[in-house]
């Protein structure tokens, strides 16, 4: 039997969901200030693999079922669970991320409903859904970096979160109303 080897987009997605459990516990020890600053760079780092895995899959015609699965699940995982933490230590409120986590399962469903749906119809990243994603990410890194922020005598992390959860709300309506024939057979 033979094996089939995983591409490279599909490793850089393995590797930033092996890079969440690192990221939690740099954040969570706290004991250093650096270590918020080890976390936000393999932060940033994990995000740039986001980019790259899915420049490479379409460049190199490596689109895999693995990918168009599991990548959109390792962002949004990588965002919860970063988002979570800060929560916890009561660096953002926990409504922005209370909304940022239902809107990503239920778009989470909405495209197992859509792929599962006679049509089989794959919903790919909308224009507001990668915006989204750019928005979250800066402003999760912001977060994480936010005795640096701090020293800016204008809300600009304040102006990102509330920005962040809009578009985090527009996205997911979009993909809804774009999609909602995909209920219909149910």
């Amino acid at each position: 039997m033979s094996r089939r080897k995983m591409n490279l987009p599909n490793k850089l997605t393995v590797i930033r969901f092996a890079s969440i459990p690192v990221i939690i516990a740099l954040l969570m020890i706290r004991s250093v200030s650096w270590l918020d600053y080890a976390a936000a760079f393999l932060f940033v780092a994990a995000a740039f693999t986001d980019m790259v895995d899915g420049k490479l899959a379409r460049k190199h015609n490596i689109v895999t079922d693995f990918g168009k699965l599991m990548d959109p699940l390792a962002d949004k995982t990588l965002v919860v669970s970063v988002l979570m933490v800060l929560a916890t230590q009561g660096r953002i409120n926990v409504i922005p991320v209370i909304i940022i986590i239902v809107r990503e399962l239920a778009v989470t469903g909405l495209r197992a409903v859509a792929a599962s749906s006679p049509a089989k119809k794959v919903i790919s990243a909308s224009i507001w859904g990668k915006l989204k994603t750019v928005v979250q990410m800066t402003t999760v890194t912001m977060l994480m970096l936010d005795g640096i922020f701090s020293l800016i005598p204008f809300p600009i992390i304040p102006i990102m979160v509330v920005a962040m959860t809009v578009l985090t709300v527009i996205s997911g309506a979009e993909y809804f109303i774009q999609y909602k024939d995909c209920f219909k057979d149910y």
